[in-house]
């Protein structure tokens, strides 16, 4: 199933052979918004199947007529994986590292399919591209065994980890860097982990005006989603509606050569097979 939140109002809804359906006309008890199927995932999901089940398949709105918020518009917490992948590893002439490198992005960071990625050159003027599989988390998860923590997860979506490489490297750590208003692109929407079940098998790539930037696969990911679930669920609570960014490819746009940073009027697209295409514009903020 692919769920997204639309706007205005974090309304969710049901894809569906390119339409749209709301939560709310499918039944008076089917969830009406992502955090509301968040609160009983798997009662949530049931109850929307058995709309679907009774849907017209006609019913909803044209895919291409709605906005698209992120599918889960404002979560709890994101946990980001640093140098997750050997080839960015590789890239950086470093070592992959031998636990999970995990770093916070603020939620206010986050936006959807077709919002601009927008920034201002006077505070920075390195901004670069972090194609990611960003897992949702569908129920609490404290203290859990790799072995079962992908029964924890909601679903997959695509995600870019937009990144001040000037500021990350003038403050020797992440956190301001990845989290400037508009740099957590997540979507189109979020398909639900029983459509994915083995999340270490997806291609991934980045898309820059058309040139691919990045294209890798999952299986290149030195620690597991399962084993990024249960890293984090040793630290920390892990909610429903919370996200874990599981890394970039090699790629990325500060380690070539020569550097290849986003400028004003940039598409990128974040790509991952079986889960969806994620698209955006930059937009350099004038003064």
């Amino acid at each position: 199933m692919k769920l997204v939140s639309l706007a205005p109002g974090d309304a969710l809804g049901v894809v569906r052979d390119g339409r749209v359906s709301a939560g709310r006309e499918l039944g008076p008890l089917a969830p009406a918004t992502m955090a509301e199927l968040l609160l009983d995932w798997h009662s949530g999901i049931a109850r929307l199947n058995e709309g679907l089940a009774h849907a017209d398949v006609d019913a909803g709105v044209a895919l291409a007529e709605v906005t698209l918020l992120a599918p889960v518009p404002r979560p709890g917490k994101i946990a980001c994986a640093g140098v997750n992948y050997r080839a960015h590893a590789a890239e950086q002439n470093r070592e992959a590292p031998d636990h999970p490198v995990m770093f916070a992005k603020f939620a206010s960071a986050v936006v959807g399919n077709g919002a601009e990625v927008h920034w201002s050159p006077a505070l920075t003027q390195a901004v670069d591209y972090e194609a990611e599989l960003a897992v949702v988390i569908g129920a609490v998860c404290r203290r859990v065994e790799s072995a079962q923590a992908l029964g924890y997860v909601a679903g997959y979506t695509c995600m870019n980890d937009v990144s001040a490489r000037d500021l990350q490297y003038a403050d020797k750590q992440f956190t301001r860097a990845k989290s400037l208003d508009t740099f957590g692109p997540m979507g189109p929407w979020l398909v639900t982990a029983d459509e994915i079940p083995d999340p270490q098998v997806l291609g991934i790539r980045c898309l820059v005006n058309g040139e691919v930037r990045q294209e890798s696969n999952t299986s290149d990911m030195v620690f597991s989603v399962a084993e990024l679930v249960s890293f984090c669920s040793q630290a920390f609570t892990l909610e429903p509606g919370d996200i874990i960014a599981t890394g970039t490819p090699g790629g990325v746009g500060w380690f070539r050569e020569p550097r290849q940073m986003l400028k004003d009027g940039d598409e990128v697209v974040v790509e991952i097979e079986r889960v969806g295409r994620l698209v955006n514009h930059c937009v350099e903020e004038r003064p």
